[in-house]
């Protein structure tokens, strides 16, 4: 399952190549990137870096924390963390194009000091009991079946007293998602949670619950302004250098499964 969820986020293609091409064909100077040059592409999750943002104020941070990003895609809120509180940040995720990506994007923004990336299973953390500060996890869960012991190895890696956020998309009251979306292209590799769910796989794993944030609406919003944008001109770099020509379709579907709540988005502010 986990070569399927590898294979629906990475193309055939050179990631990183594609993505530095088309940043210089939008005008970009490689050599003096910032991470807004980044945007568009990197912060792989409804509400994108605003999210991220909001996300981080609950987790403590400072130039000392040691962070664990699982399931960190392109590395985009990973160095969202590292740029705005100093910390250092490391990454794990499934597919190895997108670390390879996420090395490579952290690097041209000059970085690299400050995160790392590395192939890994959620469900098997490659790292020491009580490693690390914080954690977070943002869009990741839906792909992934074995939720308790995602969350359960998230505790393990936390120093008592951590932070851990978990924003996801989960199973709405609307019906049965529309395919395809940016997460899967059909069921086999979906695997939605109904928030009831996602508080009690939490606090089964040892978490205590702090807060729990619907932002589904403000999500609706948000995608409604990425399909807009896509039908009348997509910016010079996307979500379509990873997932495809289809991924219009999967903007469209995202839209009509907020509005009629066929999924929702929350964030969980959790402590080990």
């Amino acid at each position: 399952m986990s070569e399927d969820v590898a294979s629906h986020y990475s193309s055939d293609s050179d990631l990183t190549g594609v993505i530095a091409d088309s940043l210089r064909r939008a005008g970009k100077d490689m050599d003096r990137l910032t991470t807004a040059d980044l945007a568009t592409v990197d912060e792989f999750h409804i509400r994108g870096r605003k999210a991220t943002l909001e996300l981080a104020e609950f987790l403590q941070l400072g130039p000392t924390s040691r962070v664990l990003d699982i399931g960190s895609g392109l590395g985009g809120p990973a160095r969202t963390l590292a740029e705005s509180f100093g910390c250092h940040v490391t990454g794990i995720d499934i597919t190895q194009a997108f670390c390879d990506a996420a090395t490579a994007l952290s690097g041209w923004v000059g970085l690299s000091d400050r995160v790392n990336f590395r192939q890994g299973d959620a469900t098997r953390l490659p790292f020491g009991d009580a490693e690390f500060d914080a954690a977070m996890t943002i869009h990741v869960a839906m792909n992934i079946a074995a939720k308790d012991r995602m969350y359960a190895e998230a505790k393990r890696i936390l120093k008592p007293g951590g932070r851990f956020v978990v924003y996801d998309v989960l199973q709405g009251e609307g019906g049965d998602v529309l395919y395809p979306v940016p997460w899967a292209r059909e069921p086999s590799i979906s695997h939605l949670a109904t928030p009831d769910a996602v508080t009690a796989l939490l606090s089964n794993a040892g978490f205590t619950i702090l807060q729990v944030e619907d932002s589904t609406e403000e999500g609706q919003l948000w995608f409604e302004e990425v399909a807009k944008r896509m039908a009348i001109a997509a910016p010079a770099v996307t979500f379509q250098a990873f997932l495809g020509n289809d991924f219009p379709a999967m903007a469209r579907n995202q839209v009509i499964n907020l509005r009629e709540r066929r999924i929702r988005t929350a964030s969980y502010v959790c402590e080990a």
